[in-house]
């Protein structure tokens, strides 16, 4: 499908039924002050300054107990020795006879009294900064997780063969760097840490659940508590590394020219016997710990790392096409989440925070190559809608057992659960339903109130103010919206390299970004709750290699070979660029860059350069300190709301009322299934097919890749992946001897009266 096809139902959106099809396309995002007029908010591609002291050894060299850093960058426990005193050990010794020159006994007696009263002044500054580090940093980190374990939830299912997963009050080997360290990696690489911010890692291959790094001065260590409304997300996306996109990865689908989504390129793939090989090559390469590294030396805090549910499983059978045929999912099954559990790792190393977002499902929840396979919405929208919403709930509950586990608590603290669900497509009341339903599973989980489990983010359909007011005492509800100008079906030709004066810079497009982001994303913070920008990028058209799809036609009103490759860039553009970014990272407040890297397509170029903070951070139109953001958008003089104070109400973070929704939300929510659905005639409600919850469920476990080289084994207990052993309910599953329409296709397959015998329990 084309970009031009998005405000208009294809042939496969033709109901079955006489009810008319809600188009397939969101109406893109209007800003309060816009309504009236053009949109400037859309989705992203085609159907498709509180600082916090530096626990860190960049003041005293020390940060663990044991002394002053190694000559790599090290601080190691238990510590180094002193280095020897390069003086003396020109001689042969202190008791050498006296040559012309050198000191009498006297006088080198007194210098050795001298020298050992400063030895000892350094032992007891060094006292005085290790011991408050190490009961502030890493002995809270593991004594906070050895309460934790019996104070947050009673029904907590997740022993360990040590019995505290934190490794108690046991010494570590914990190493840990600052800016200049090397980092010795598992592959047997290295490479030097440079964060100029304060920031640095903490690493320990026996216990890799330390939660004492931090990525820079201004953001709480991970074993602090992050506030909402103080402390501000500075994230990266790392966009097309579990779940591919034919922009972010785009030689691997320049080897199959007619593939458009992970769909089709995992079918062609795996009959050619190259599956598995290329994509455990993606995993293992695409991102690497270096790249962590950089994230937090870049002055970033968070990560936001999209997730497939195939990360879980596939099922062989999804139903029958129009040719009868068993459909079967072709991805590569659970193979990417051994390198998830690497990429946490990662993230726990350097400090950053984790939102880890389910990027697809079932389905698919909007028809986008992102979610899977491109084409028609088969969540909560047409005959099979029910049935994959079923089992979407079972992905979320795996994924929210393991990271509730107290190993994962202080990591992850947001959860997408679906990623970009079509409002128009599906209905806002249908969405709600499946919210409310959600938010009652995860809680159950995970129990109420602050610490009790993640966040539960969601995706505002394109539409932010539609939710306003939502579901009123739930429990730590995140909304999350993706500004995008490249996809508002507008040529977007004002140019944006006209000056490389910063006052200047930009043309239209800074103050653009402010006037239409900042004033909604701030009233929403009061009307809805927390909010963050989940994507946004300096893709200010649609230009660039893949970017509307692989066989996808652009808006912009110009020539797009400008946007194609980087090298020609002049002060100008690269200023311009600067501006945009800063100001939509100042209008969004909080915010997820989509995305940190954009692989170079068979040419060795990178071929949407706009898209990558990687390669602008390197060359020059993205900030190397975010913080720069701050005060832009007042400074062009751009509209702006009441500004949003910082406080949220107590239910909003898990305190006083979370949990207690409102009579009238769940009166009218409540119900699941929902009361109707998009594209199925009522009569038809009760018969549509639907699964049954009689399968054994998967449980996530702990599990890296290979290490090329040795490293310890962790001699902690890791977790069993399931936070709540109160949770026993099986997963869902088909009905024994029932034949399902095609799960991904069922919009063009026969109406669901004819399937009754499909129905679950």
């Amino acid at each position: 499908m084309q970009e031009g096809d998005l405000f208009t139902t294809p042939s496969y959106a033709i109901p079955h039924s006489n009810v008319s099809s809600p188009q397939l396309a969101p109406q893109p995002y209007q800003a309060p002050s816009q309504r009236q007029g053009s949109s400037l908010d859309s989705y992203r591609d085609e159907p498709e300054n509180v600082g916090y002291p530096p626990a860190s050894p960049v003041a005293s060299g020390l940060l663990l107990p044991g002394g002053a850093a190694s000559q790599a960058g090290y601080s190691a426990y238990p510590g180094n020795p002193l280095p020897q005193n390069a003086y003396a050990s020109r001689y042969n010794g202190a008791d050498s006879p006296y040559v012309p020159g050198r000191a009498s006994a006297d006088q080198r007696r007194k210098r050795r009294l001298i020298g050992l009263a400063a030895v000892m002044g350094l032992i007891i500054v060094a006292a005085a900064v290790i011991i408050p580090v190490y009961f502030a940093v890493i002995k809270k980190n593991n004594s906070s997780k050895a309460t934790s374990a019996t104070s947050s939830n009673p029904s907590s299912g997740s022993p360990s063969s040590s019995g505290d997963p934190g490794g108690g009050e046991k010494p570590t080997s914990a190493i840990t760097g600052s800016d200049g360290s090397t980092v010795l990696t598992a592959d047997g690489t290295s490479f030097v840490y440079k964060n100029q911010f304060g920031g640095f890692w903490v690493d320990d291959p026996s216990n890799p659940f330390l939660n004492s790094a931090a990525p820079n001065s201004w953001t709480p260590p991970l074993n602090q508590s992050w506030t909402w409304g103080k402390d501000k997300v500075y994230g990266v996306n790392l966009g097309g590394w579990f779940v591919l996109e034919p922009y972010i990865a785009p030689a691997l689908f320049q080897k199959y020219p007619s593939a458009a989504d992970e769909w089709t390129l995992s079918t062609m793939m795996r009959a050619d016997g190259t599956l598995e090989s290329t994509m455990e090559n993606h995993y293992d390469t695409f991102i690497t710990e270096q790249d962590f590294a950089e994230i937090a030396g870049a002055g970033l805090n968070w990560v936001r790392i999209p997730i497939p549910f195939w990360a879980i499983s596939t099922w062989a059978d999804v139903g029958q096409d129009v040719t009868s045929a068993t459909v079967s999912e072709p991805f590569l099954e659970a193979v990417c989440w051994k390198y998830i559990i690497r990429a946490l790792n990662w993230a726990r190393k350097y400090g950053l925070r984790v939102n880890l977002d389910l990027h697809t499902a079932p389905g698919s929840q909007n028809g986008y190559n992102h979610s899977g396979k491109q084409g028609q919405v088969n969540f909560l929208n047409g005959p099979m809608g029910v049935a994959n919403a079923q089992r979407m709930l079972d992905y979320i509950r795996i994924v929210i057992e393991f990271v509730s586990q107290d190993e994962y608590k202080d990591l992850v603290l947001m959860v997408g659960i679906i990623n970009e669900a079509l409002l128009r497509t599906i209905g806002r009341d249908q969405l709600t339903s499946f919210y409310l339903q959600a938010h009652d599973m995860i809680r159950g989980i995970t129990g109420y109130g602050t610490g009790n489990g993640p966040y539960i983010s969601i995706h505002d359909g394109f539409d932010m103010s539609l939710w306003d007011g939502f579901l009123p005492g739930s429990d730590r509800i995140i909304l999350d919206t993706h500004p995008y100008f490249a996809f508002n079906q507008q040529p977007n030709t004002a140019p944006i390299g006209l000056s490389s004066d910063p006052a200047t810079a930009g043309g239209v497009w800074p103050k653009q970004a402010c006037d239409s982001w900042g004033p909604g994303i701030s009233a929403s913070q009061t009307a809805f709750g927390v909010t963050v920008a989940g994507e946004f990028s300096n893709g200010y058209n649609d230009c660039g290699l893949y970017v509307t799809g692989v066989n996808g036609s652009q808006t912009y009103g110009g020539d797009c070979t400008l946007f194609l490759d980087s090298a020609s860039w002049n002060a100008s553009m690269k200023a311009g660029l600067m501006q945009f970014s800063l100001a939509s990272m100042d209008a969004t407040q909080n915010w997820f860059f989509w995305t940190w890297k954009i692989g170079a397509a068979a040419n060795g170029i990178v071929g949407a350069p706009l898209w990558s903070y990687k390669l602008g951070l390197e060359n020059g139109w993205i900030p190397p300190d975010p913080r720069k953001a701050i005060g832009v958008c007042t400074g062009l003089g751009a509209g702006q709301a009441e500004p949003f104070d910082g406080t949220y109400s107590a239910w909003q973070t898990g305190g006083a009322g979370a949990g207690t929704i409102a009579p009238s939300a769940s009166a009218k929510f409540g119900t699941w299934p929902p009361v109707s659905i998009a594209n199925v005639e009522a009569a038809s409600l009760k018969a549509m097919p639907t699964y049954t919850p009689t399968a054994s469920i998967t449980t996530l476990t702990y599990a890296t890749p290979t290490a090329k080289v040795a490293v310890p084994s962790p001699s902690i207990g890791l977790g069993n992946g399931w936070k709540n052993a109160g949770d026993k309910t099986p997963a869902m599953t088909a009905v024994a001897g029932c034949v399902y329409p095609n799960a991904w296709g069922a919009l063009t397959l026969q109406a669901p009266a004819a399937l009754s015998s499909c129905t679950g329990a």
